[in-house]
């Protein structure tokens, strides 16, 4: 068996300071309630702590790397400020890598080089790849999708309603956040 990576051993860091990411899905998600509404084709963006092994659950509309982006930008605004992410090399994520990497670049040029800048520049997040075709590098995380996978199935069903619940009550995101920081698996 192989040795953990530094970063699962890391203590007295925040929550998701080390981070690894996947996707999960598709969900086929009802936008409303009424007859003949088809359903939508969603996907499930998982942020797991490889610290503590909690789980963030964002709603993406699709894999392209502006729908991440966003999702992501959900996270940091939930979560705070992450300093090193790990991903497989999936499209959306490569496409991510470069988008930011080429922010860092125009904010650390000659001309953006001003007080706010260097404020950016030194909280930059470190963004780690996968090799590809390793997808056992990110055990973590995938065996983290197969539960929440496998945990909606059984509490939500076949199709997902984006706006309210079965009992026609709208969702607390705050439940979700609790039982995910506390340890427990949805």
């Amino acid at each position: 068996m192989g040795e953990i990576p530094s970063c699962r051993l890391e203590m007295g860091m925040k929550p998701f300071h080390f981070c690894g990411i996947d996707y999960a899905g598709p969900l086929h998600i009802l936008p409303y309630r009424r007859r003949g509404v088809r359903s939508i084709k969603s996907y499930i963006c998982l942020f797991i702590c490889l610290v503590t092994k909690a789980v963030h659950i964002e709603l993406a509309s699709d894999l392209s790397t502006e729908s991440f982006l966003s999702a992501f930008k959900r996270f940091l605004s939930r979560r705070g400020p992450v300093g090193v992410l790990y991903s497989d090399c999936g499209t959306n994520f490569v496409g991510a890598k470069s988008y930011l990497d080429n922010l860092y670049k125009l904010l650390s040029s000659e001309e953006y080089n001003n007080r706010f800048a260097n404020e950016l520049r030194d909280k930059r997040i470190e963004w780690k790849l996968n090799p590809p075709s390793a997808p056992h590098f990110g055990g973590i995380w995938e065996s983290n999708v197969r539960c929440v996978k496998m945990h909606l199935l059984r509490v939500v069903g076949a199709n997902c309603s984006h706006t309210k619940n079965a009992n026609g009550t709208r969702t607390n995101r705050s439940d979700i956040e609790l039982a995910t920081t506390i340890g427990y698996e949805l």
